[in-house]
């Protein structure tokens, strides 16, 4: 099932399996969000819970116990329930169920809301914790973007100064050590090249918002000041690019195996709320 979502600038569409938005337009048709071609990647914008990454062995130990999870959590591949809706909004409900509860032994809600006002599309996440224990948990968005032009016709401008150090991906789990990726005037140039270690993974950026320009001309704002950690990625040869909003990263690679002391953990207090947005402004 799918949702239209529109204003007089914009329109959205996101489909209840996963709450994932695959379509975002500006009123002159032009698409923002990759389409999804299984040829390079076969997602838009997945939704990354209760885990951002993978999972050293994909298992990890909690109060003694371990339990299996794939990379990047299971919200993504579940169907969502819609809560409320309106012509510019839309909220969906994720509950905790007895398939969850292999994976993550949690009594949790996760509510996705998009919300579209003027030129931005605002993602909110909020996590529910139901229990009377502390909850552990990673959340992020991994919207792609449409890039028509080639790939080296684009670049990213981060907001701040940044000491871009990036923590290469060994098999999937973050090196220990941090890599330099030296920027100019707080432009990074798109390439290929970038990417042949996967994604750029950042633990901390001094920015809250990252412009995604083309030819040299801002194309969209991306705003994300509740995420603390950062990912870029794309495939090689793929015509787009992933701006990833995190809290959380996949275990590194002297990870324990302990949640509770998985490095880029949160935690919701019991019977309390976790919430976190960020925002695409069309320029």
């Amino acid at each position: 099932m799918k949702t239209i979502l529109s204003n007089s600038i914009l329109s959205a569409v996101i489909k209840t399996c996963g709450a994932e938005l695959i379509s975002l337009k500006n009123n002159s048709g032009e698409e923002y969000i990759w389409e999804g071609n299984p040829d390079f990647w076969g997602k838009h914008a997945p939704v990354l819970f209760p885990i951002v990454g993978t999972l050293k062995n994909n298992e990890y130990r909690y109060q003694k116990k371990y339990y299996s999870m794939s990379r990047h959590g299971f919200a993504r591949d579940m169907k969502f329930k819609i809560k409320t809706q309106s012509a510019t909004q839309i909220v969906y409900l994720l509950t905790a169920n007895d398939a969850t509860q292999e994976m993550y032994p949690f009594d949790f809600e996760l509510e996705i809301s998009y919300t579209l006002v003027e030129k931005k599309l605002t993602v909110c996440y909020t996590v529910i914790n139901n229990s009377n224990e502390r909850m552990p948990f990673s959340i992020g968005g991994h919207p792609a973007f449409a890039l028509p032009e080639p790939f080296e016709n684009y670049a990213l401008a981060f907001e701040k100064a940044e000491h871009l150090v990036r923590y290469p991906l060994e098999n999937d789990l973050l090196s220990n050590t941090g890599v330099l990726i030296p920027t100019k005037d707080n432009f990074l140039p798109l390439s290929y090249p970038l990417f042949e270690k996967d994604a750029l993974v950042f633990k901390h950026l001094e920015s809250n918002k990252i412009t995604l320009f083309e030819n040299q001309k801002p194309r969209l704002h991306f705003h994300f000041e509740d995420f603390e950690n950062f990912g870029i990625w794309t495939k090689n040869q793929a015509p787009f690019i992933c701006l990833e909003p995190w809290l959380g990263y996949s275990d590194t690679v002297s990870s324990n195996g302990n949640f509770e002391e998985k490095e880029g953990i949160r935690w919701v207090e019991p019977t309390s709320t976790y919430k976190c947005e960020f925002k695409i402004e069309i320029v």
